[in-house]
């Protein structure tokens, strides 16, 4: 035990020997190593414009003729208050040009002759009259009272069976700003939105392609709307492009009750543009 003594103290002494020349820290820090393996990146947004709102436009398959002229030239449109398209050809729908592509249709939808405005809900005691709507009092823009012109004229005039088909989808085409189907065309939106299936239908568009070119015009006139309704299919495992256009502008998703529930279970997409239900 006497040897192992002298022994010890030499051990001693060189482990203090060391210890004064180098500092050991044997702490492990864990933690950023497990949060890069247990916690997911934040994925960067993605951006819905290009599907939903594409910068170029989107042609329209219907062709416009001289109706320009003829809702100036009957002062359905003041022409010294706005500027209607009047180019004879097809239309091109994009972000620059929405509000007056909603103007125009609104005035054709509004003076075109057609039975959904003379017996349907328009028209509807309870309601109080036509001319009590955001789509006839609110036409401020023509020569004279709007209700002059309301449903007068024959300028696209329908078989039963084109009537038919636009009764069939109007019912199921609504917008965001209220929850009414263009069956029942108060607002500019809905007066509009009546113009162009009948102007579609008249020109040979298929049903299918009524849909899908009321959901493109619908989406330049409500951006925020389609561009979170894209955000919501895609959370839902679905995508705008594979969605049935039919699907979305019905009330589940283009109702304002619709997209409320629909804003409710994601962020919103904030974007310029649109209009609200007047001039």
């Amino acid at each position: 035990m006497k040897q192992l003594l002298p022994i010890f103290i030499i051990v001693a002494a060189g482990s203090f020997a060391l210890g004064s020349l180098f500092s050991f820290n044997l702490n492990v820090i864990r933690r950023p190593l497990l949060q890069q393996l247990f916690t997911k990146p934040t994925p960067a947004p993605v951006d819905y414009t290009k599907a939903v709102l594409p910068e170029a436009g989107v042609q329209l398959p219907v062709t416009w003729g001289d109706l320009g002229e003829k809702l100036v030239k009957t002062g359905v449109i003041d022409s010294a208050k706005f500027t209607p398209i009047t180019d004879p050809g097809r239309i091109t729908i994009s972000a620059q040009n929405a509000q007056a592509v909603l103007n125009t249709l609104w005035a054709f939808g509004l003076a075109n002759k057609n039975p959904i405005l003379d017996s349907g809900p328009m028209v509807d005691k309870q309601y109080g009259g036509a001319a009590n709507f955001a789509s006839t009092g609110g036409w401020t823009i023509a020569v004279g009272n709007a209700m002059k012109y309301y449903s007068k004229y024959d300028w696209v005039v329908l078989t039963a069976d084109q009537q038919a088909i636009v009764e069939r989808v109007s019912k199921n085409i609504y917008r965001p700003c209220c929850d009414n189907s263009t069956y029942f065309p108060d607002c500019n939106h809905g007066m509009a939105m009546l113009g162009l299936l009948e102007l579609m239908v008249s020109q040979g568009v298929s049903e299918s392609d009524m849909y899908k070119y009321a959901l493109v015009v619908n989406s330049y006139w409500f951006p925020d709307t389609y561009l979170t309704i894209a955000k919501y299919l895609d959370s839902q495992g679905k995508t705008w492009v594979k969605t049935d256009p039919k699907e979305i502008l019905g009330a589940t998703y283009s109702s304002s009750t619709g997209y409320r529930k629909i804003r409710s279970q994601v962020e919103p997409v904030q974007q310029s543009g649109g209009g609200g239900c007047g001039i």
